[in-house]
Parts: C-alpha cells; sequence; structure tokens
C-alpha cells in the first residue's frame, strides 16, 4: 500500500499572497528607519512608531484598495504603483492631521523609495516564484 503525500502547492498556493504585503510592510519600515537615521533622530521605539503610524495606516487603506481593485494579483508593477501612492497619500493626510511636516521633496522621496521598493518587491516575489516552478497542472 503506497502511502499518500499532500501536494507541496497548496500549501505554496496559501502563502503566495502574503508575500507582497510582507514586501510592503518591509518597505515602509525601512522607510522610516531609514528616515530617522538620515535626519539623525532619537532611536527611540516612541520616535518610530510617531513616524511609522500614518504611514502604516496608509498602508493598511492601501491594501483594501488593491484587494478591491484587484490588480495587484494580475500585474505587480500596477498593484505595487497603487499600493506605493496610496500608502503616501494617506500617510501625507494623516501626517498633515497629527502635525506632522510633509514638505514636497518628502513627499517625492516617499514616493520614489516606496515605489520603487513595493513595484521591485512584488516584481522579485514574481520572479522567484517563477524560478521555484509553477504548479502541477490537473
Amino acid at each position: 500500500m503506497s502511502e499518500a503525500r499532500p501536494p507541496a502547492w497548496p500549501a505554496r498556493a496559501v502563502r503566495a499572497p502574503r508575500a507582497p504585503r510582507v514586501v510592503d510592510l518591509a518597505a515602509v519600515v525601512l522607510f522610516v528607519a531609514i528616515g530617522r537615521a538620515s535626519h539623525h533622530h532619537a532611536e527611540s521605539a516612541g520616535g518610530f512608531v510617531s513616524t511609522f503610524w500614518p504611514f502604516g495606516a496608509g498602508l493598511v487603506a492601501a491594501w483594501a484598495v488593491d484587494a478591491h481593485l484587484g490588480a495587484g494579483r494580475r500585474f505587480p508593477v500596477t498593484g505595487g504603483a497603487v499600493v506605493a501612492a496610496v500608502t503616501v497619500g494617506v500617510g501625507m493626510v494623516l501626517r498633515v492631521v497629527a502635525g506632522q511636516g510633509t514638505a514636497a521633496a518628502f513627499v517625492a522621496v516617499a514616493l520614489a523609495f516606496l515605489g520603487a521598493a513595493m513595484v521591485g518587491g512584488r516584481l522579485a516575489v514574481r520572479v522567484v516564484g517563477r524560478w521555484g516552478g509553477s504548479p502541477p497542472s490537473s
């Protein structure tokens, strides 16, 4: 009697949609960490959180928009661009509401960094997924 082994692909299929979100979150955390370090702000958890929360909230809003549009699953570049734009847009509005700065150069840097990281990260996830092979056809 042969022992039935579960296929490897369903587990991968469950994890795959989370990969872009991990990329997005890592991009926002890295953006905040680099920004705080480059401006010589105190390295405190409270300071990090005060800088992170507007962009974290923007990221959650961006994920909702992306889920509604569904473009991110089919088109990594479009999905990454939408998520970056919504993250920065909402993040900047929340920074204004909270009394934090939003200079034009800061908006441009945020869009460039998060756009490159989120689009590039999605493309990397797609390439790595292809290198791993494709699911067997049923």
